[in-house]
């Protein structure tokens, strides 16, 4: 089985999809054969992040972007597996750059929150997804399975958390992000005792630190207290060229000339990347 986890925090804008995009190149670039999924909604930030949105859009507008990785949790997925065969989950796959695959996100996922909603039995409806990966993506041989999920807890945040069963969690420095990276843990806690589905904080990632200030170093010192076997082995420094990377759709391991933060990040993102997998393989 491919080595899974879901970036999530219930907050927006922490670097959930940044740090799933150049993790997944990190891993690329180390040998692996990765598989980003975007499960986040309907923006494509993930697509955009290298560069493929464009086209993704224009198949979306013309109609032909179907199946689509919200059909993968209806119950006609099996129907749709049988009519079309290996072509049902090749037609999902994109090939984006720098060695990664992507299955991009689709407007029906703004849906899929409600219709899940509908399933009666909890059971099915928090596991569509991880039957999804088990039995279709898992035979595709992919090392690592990286899912972008929603900013906030869904029916679609539960599926990728129970798929996965193992969650990175993006947090910058501030108290907000600390109470809710304590929340999510107290929410996995409750997911373990109520359905007997073990999910793993696999690692807390400090994003965009700014190491010249005291308030930065004082944050950093409190999640290595408080989650010493989950925080990452490196923070991940403030860098307006992850910024850039990212609005030229690309990461920052594609540009030609960084600044001394984005060399920094590169080598973050490296180290991170490697001990992820490990802690995950390890599991």
């Amino acid at each position: 089985m491919s080595a899974r986890v879901a970036s999530f925090l219930d907050k927006g804008g922490t670097g959930k999809t940044t740090s799933i995009a150049h993790l997944g190149v990190a891993l690329a670039e180390q040998g692996h054969e990765v598989l980003l999924i975007d499960l986040a909604g309907k923006q494509g930030d993930l697509a955009k992040a290298f560069g493929v949105w464009e086209d993704v859009q224009t198949s979306i507008e013309d109609d032909d972007a179907w199946p689509n990785i919200s059909t993968v949790f209806d119950d006609a997925w099996e129907t749709i597996v049988e009519k079309l065969g290996d072509e049902a989950v090749e037609e999902l796959i994109v090939q984006a750059e720098e060695g990664v695959d992507l299955i991009p996100a689709h407007p029906g996922l703004d849906t899929l929150d409600a219709e899940l909603a509908n399933i009666d039995d909890a059971s099915d409806r928090y596991s569509r997804f991880k039957h999804f990966l088990d039995d279709y993506i898992d035979q595709l041989g992919y090392d690592a399975v990286l899912i972008d999920l929603p900013g906030m807890t869904t029916n679609v945040t539960y599926n990728g958390l129970w798929a996965a069963q193992n969650v990175l969690a993006p947090v910058e420095m501030g108290p907000f992000e600390a109470e809710q990276v304590g929340a999510l843990r107290d929410d996995l806690a409750k997911v373990e005792a109520n359905f007997d589905v073990n999910v793993d904080l696999a690692m807390v990632l400090p994003n965009r630190v700014d190491s010249r200030t005291k308030l930065a170093g004082e944050y950093q010192d409190a999640y290595q207290e408080e989650y010493p076997d989950a925080i990452a082995p490196e923070y991940v420094p403030s860098s307006q060229d992850i910024r850039n990377a990212t609005e030229q759709g690309q990461s920052i391991f594609a540009l030609e000339n960084p600044s001394g933060t984005a060399r920094e990040a590169r080598e973050a993102y490296r180290t991170n990347a490697e001990a992820l997998v490990e802690r995950v393989s390890e599991d």
